[in-house]
């Protein structure tokens, strides 16, 4: 949960920077990579204010892939919004951060049926 919470932080500045360019007032699809953006950080904001792990991973799950397709999205959009280093680098630490969050879910998932397999031993 932790490790996520600090990946979304990535993912949150890249959403600010998207929000307040000119470019995304000038473009629909790109005001929509932000507020998916928005939108899957929103929904893991409940399970980590009240630090249920479980919760938090299951609703990360649940919106991983809106979280993906907001990425890919964006890769697609940059290079036609702007080639300017801000666009790419905000492309690079998007893709970092999302690639890393699947990782990071997946080691979750294969410790948590670890766990349950040693607790039916």
């Amino acid at each position: 949960m932790q490790r996520i919470d600090t990946l979304l932080s990535h993912v949150w500045m890249v959403r600010a920077f998207l929000k307040h360019s000119p470019e995304a007032e000038e473009d629909e699809e790109l005001c929509e990579v932000h507020r998916t953006l928005y939108d899957y950080m929103l929904a893991l904001g409940g399970p980590l204010k009240e630090r249920n792990a479980a919760a938090y991973l299951a609703q990360a799950r649940k919106k991983l892939s809106k979280l993906r397709k907001a990425r890919d999205d964006f890769a697609a959009l940059q290079p036609q919004v702007s080639t300017h280093t801000n666009f790419q680098m905000a492309n690079a630490s998007l893709t970092a951060a999302v690639d890393e969050i699947a990782r990071v879910l997946v080691a979750a998932e294969r410790d948590e049926a670890r766990q349950s397999a040693i607790s039916k031993d």
